[in-house]
């Protein structure tokens, strides 16, 4: 398993602690969407670590390969986290399915000791128009501490489904108006720009992170 490269953003000052971010299934870790959130977080005060898992990274190099199962990615996920050099509190996380991944690997980093939270930016709770195929069966058990962000109208679990999951009490939900699965809201239709919710974001991270362990 080759080491990840990773893409750093840093805070215009010290930063308050880490958040290391994995990408989603069909963008790399350098998609707009991926930048946007890196460049929130990172404006918040955090230093921010992007890194992409094998199939992605192959793809730079012209190999196409699809994703594979979210499962087995859990590896390259561990991976990152002990090639990182950081220090002070780790919080680990992803867009869509990096998140997904990050949420499998999280428990056992926790009791460890190696991370503080989890941040999920649009879990994909089932598939688009597969309601039906939950990913949520761990997600009712989880004890690390986590802050899932989530678009009201994302196909992958809007505000209305979510609120039937069974999910653990460990799991903090931020819902951003008529956001998308990329947190985008439409302005004609709730006031809010994009921008406004990824500024909405970075502040409750924020304030979460000092609730941490």
């Amino acid at each position: 398993m080759s080491t990840p490269n990773f893409l750093f953003d840093d805070p215009p000052a010290s930063a308050s602690g880490t958040i290391l971010l994995a990408h989603g299934a069909g963008a790399p870790m350098d998609s707009a969407s991926m930048n946007a959130a890196a460049q929130a977080l990172a404006k918040a005060g955090f230093r921010v670590a992007r890194f992409e898992f094998g199939y992605m990274a192959a793809r730079r190099s012209g190999t196409r390969k699809p994703p594979p199962r979210a499962e087995t990615l859990q590896g390259e996920y561990l991976a990152a986290i002990a090639a990182l050099d950081t220090s002070g509190p780790l919080i680990i996380g992803g867009k869509s399915m990096g998140g997904r991944v990050a949420s499998m690997v999280a428990d056992r980093m926790h009791a460890e000791g190696r991370i503080a939270g989890l941040l999920c930016l649009g879990y994909p709770f089932h598939p688009p128009e597969k309601p039906e195929q939950l990913r949520t069966a761990h997600l009712a058990g989880l004890k690390t501490p986590t802050l899932i962000v989530q678009g009201t109208r994302d196909p992958f679990g809007t505000s209305d489904e979510v609120a039937g999951y069974k999910l653990s009490k460990a799991i903090e939900l931020l819902w951003l108006e008529d956001g998308d699965h990329d947190l985008r809201p439409r302005k004609s239709v709730s006031g809010f720009s994009a921008a406004d919710h990824l500024a909405t974001m970075a502040a409750r991270v924020a304030k979460w992170s000092k609730t941490l362990a």
